[in-house]
């Protein structure tokens, strides 16, 4: 039998709360079922036994786990407790008073009644409460800590290794100028070259300003209303992966801002004239992108289809603007139709990469007054006369068969610039200054235009050594008189070399720590400049 005791407070005694004693002598008892009503209490000294839990012996409380509770023949315990009860009893789970049958559904919880006075913890649940999201946004407070510790770090290993880097271009700077004054004296030719130029002023060196630690870089452009470089380079350490740009000012030579705008390597860079703030840019990653820079973002994207070598505007329209593609063709867009291209130009030969583009605009005045695209690739080069709107009329320019790397034009003379690299029958790089031409008409009531063509003006000669597409500049002088400057990276002596057209003398030639990759002159306050983009660098020299 069972054996159920009392305390003399009326408390249960440990056998009525948790069942059979273990002692031989509680087992060998018969089982004796408790009466289905509890005990009277007197008025005296049982409503303190109302406020505990017959399980645990501690208060009740209106919130939290030790809540009030009751099965359905109407005992009362704290809710975790006898929760925890039935789940420990399994099937043969029964009420710790009365013994009767009962299961975890038929847990129901309650209020405060009239004899309970439950301890009121709900100032301590909202303190628990308050303490986990203090140590939440304290955890949240470390790890933002960390990262910004770690972004220092960064920066200030990116701070040694542009110190160490300075240092090294000045002792580099002044043992090339030692060089040149011993190789001046060794060579009288050089030095007559020399001394023309030192009569007058020329290039000389102002600052040279990291664009990337990695590398990366490969073209650069220069933003007239916003007075700043845009040099193309893979995203930074803390910057999602991909490609942008990196704003340089040109009042004090300081990178400013790096702008994300492809996912892939850039290879063009170009800029609407009527609004100069809006960027064209070229990507392998199959699109073309303009980007406002006053904004720092994209405002329009076309998919090509396939990977975008170079890109251009139109000099004569500012709605359109063009891609060459790595097939081969050139694809003509305008920027009012926001789906798709045009127009598409394809040569009938076009297994290269299209490496080049430059618009020549109408001139009506000049002995060359056709406008339209050239397009230049390893295998030759093609000039689409723009006949009338979309309309296009290629024209064969008489290049030779293989090797052409770069076509860059002079819209002020009409010259372009056409860059070969060495070949067995010429071991050297070769830049070729090429005049515009176009043969009249044989038929005068032909509605065919005239023949255009080009023709070799000058041929200036550099290093063995061109396996990069490297882009080569052709400007008006700064010292006027309708003098002409041709600028080509020379990778044999990483650096730029500058001849003038007139004479083809070699005026100056400006030393890179490693291949030049991309040059572009610009003016800033009636000040003329030079910039060359190497893979980490960009070298500003200054007209003086």
């Amino acid at each position: 039998m069972e054996v159920r005791t009392v305390s003399s407070g009326g408390r249960p005694g440990p056998s009525q709360m948790w069942g059979p004693q273990s002692s031989s002598a509680a087992a060998s008892a018969p089982a004796m079922s408790a009466p289905s009503t509890p005990p009277l209490r007197s008025s005296q000294g049982n409503d303190a036994d109302c406020d505990i839990c017959p399980i645990c012996f501690e208060l009740f409380t209106v919130a939290g786990d030790h809540r009030l509770a009751a099965l359905r023949c109407g005992h009362v315990f704290g809710s975790g407790c006898i929760n925890r009860w039935l789940r420990s009893k399994g099937q043969a789970a029964k009420c710790p008073k009365c013994n009767k049958k009962a299961k975890r559904s038929d847990v129901v919880l309650l209020y405060a009644g009239i004899s309970l006075r439950p301890l009121n913890n709900s100032q301590l649940v909202n303190m628990k409460k308050t303490l986990e999201e203090e140590q939440s946004l304290r955890r949240r407070a470390e790890l933002e800590s960390a990262q910004c510790n770690l972004q220092l770090q960064v920066m200030t290993d990116e701070r040694s290794k542009l110190q160490r880097q300075l240092q090294e271009l000045k002792t580099l700077m002044s043992q090339v100028g030692s060089r040149s004054s011993s190789q001046s004296s060794q060579h009288p030719s050089f030095l007559l070259g020399q001394s023309r130029s030192t009569q007058g002023a020329q290039y000389k060196f102002k600052k040279a300003v990291v664009v990337s630690q990695t590398g990366g870089c490969r073209v650069l452009a220069y933003c007239e209303p916003l007075t700043c470089l845009l040099a193309s380079q893979n995203s930074p350490p803390y910057h999602f992966p991909g490609c942008g740009v990196m704003k340089i000012s040109a009042m004090n030579t300081k990178a400013i801002h790096y702008v994300p705008i492809h996912a892939k390597q850039i290879r063009g860079l170009a800029f609407n004239r009527q609004d100069n703030s809006l960027m064209l840019s070229a990507s392998l990653d199959n699109t073309i992108k303009l980007t406002s820079l006053t904004s720092n973002r994209v405002v329009q994207t076309y998919n090509t289809g396939k990977p975008v070598w170079s890109c251009c505007w139109s000099l004569d329209n500012d709605n359109y603007l063009y891609a060459g593609l790595l097939s081969g063709a050139v694809l003509v867009y305008d920027i009012r139709d926001t789906c798709t291209h045009v127009h598409q130009l394809q040569p009938p030969l076009a297994r290269c990469p299209v490496a080049s583009l430059c618009y020549v605009p109408r001139d009506a005045s000049s002995s060359f007054p056709c406008g339209g695209l050239i397009v230049g690739n390893l295998e030759g080069a093609y000039f689409w006369e723009q006949v009338d709107g979309t309309t296009y009329k290629p024209h064969s320019l008489p290049l030779e068969t293989s090797g052409c790397t770069d076509i860059q034009m002079d819209t002020e003379s009409r010259h372009c610039l056409v860059t070969y690299r060495p070949g067995r029958s010429n071991p050297a790089l070769r830049s070729v200054l090429m005049e515009l031409s176009r043969t009249p008409q044989l038929d005068a009531a032909a509605q065919e235009p005239g023949c255009c063509s080009c023709k070799p003006v000058r041929t200036f000669s550099a290093g063995s050594s061109c396996k990069l597409l490297t882009k080569n500049a052709v400007f008006g002088s700064p010292a006027g008189r309708g003098a002409t400057l041709v600028c080509v990276g020379d990778e044999a002596s990483n650096s730029t070399m500058v001849w003038d057209a007139g004479s083809g003398a070699l005026l100056q030639k400006l030393p890179a720590d490693q291949p030049v990759l991309d040059i572009s002159p610009f003016v800033v306050n009636g000040d003329h400049y030079l910039a060359s983009l190497t893979e980490k660098m960009v070298k500003i020299y200054k007209w003086e």
